[in-house]
């Protein structure tokens, strides 16, 4: 490490060094970390979703300058690639953004996609929310509510393992009753449905159609 870093390591660590020590400090269970410029710029890209300028980390960090930066980034990607990390710090779009390699693209893909296939449109948590508190419900019901045919939104729920046919009403044709499966409880982070709020404190809907709320594959 060049002379500028190990200056810049120390003026880093001294606040930590002039701080006062309790008399009477609790045991420790784990090691502290050594916080380094270093490890710091490293902190940064891991926690970020977006390219940041090196002269933006320079300040956010609070000593060295760009060039600084990225001599520290050269070591952090020479550390990656001598303990065969799957990722490397790349330079894009005018900064630098923590990526896994291209030779992982195939489960990466595989993540998104999941991800992508359980986006739930707000049609589509109004439906889940008339399932969840009308429950069981009838086919019928939610689509006077929502004032819309729901037949295709309540398959698609189905297949997302939210809801699931219940049973079958005692009136004429016997059509099916909906309610909410288990994994609707695991998604919403409910223990049982007693949990849900009740519906005069529920927020008013967003404004925006196009929002998605993103929900894990069982």
């Amino acid at each position: 490490m060049s002379e500028t870093s190990e200056t810049a390591d120390a003026e880093l660590r001294e606040p930590d060094q002039a701080a006062e020590v309790p008399d009477a400090a609790p045991p420790q269970d784990r090691t502290e970390p050594e916080i380094t410029v270093e490890s710091v710029v490293e902190a940064l890209l891991f926690a970020t979703d977006s390219p940041l300028a090196a002269a933006r980390i320079a300040q956010l960090v609070g000593v060295g300058d760009a060039r600084d930066v990225k001599k520290h980034i050269e070591a952090l990607n020479e550390r990656y690639e001598a303990e065969g990390n799957a990722f490397r710090i790349e330079e894009i779009a005018k900064g630098f953004q923590m990526l896994t390699l291209p030779a992982y693209n195939g489960w990466v893909s595989k993540l998104l996609k999941v991800r992508d296939e359980s986006k739930l449109s707000p049609a589509a948590m109004e439906t889940l929310a008339i399932v969840a508190y009308k429950q069981p419900v009838l086919r019928a019901d939610v689509e006077a509510i929502r004032g819309v045919a729901c037949g295709e939104m309540l398959n698609k729920l189905r297949e997302m393992n939210l809801i699931k046919i219940v049973g079958r009403a005692e009136e004429p044709g016997r059509p099916m009753l909906y309610g909410t499966a288990r994994h609707f409880l695991k998604v919403f982070g409910l223990g049982e449905l007693t949990d849900l709020p009740a519906v005069e404190s529920l927020p008013a809907p967003p404004p925006s159609p196009d929002s998605e709320t993103s929900v894990p594959p069982e």
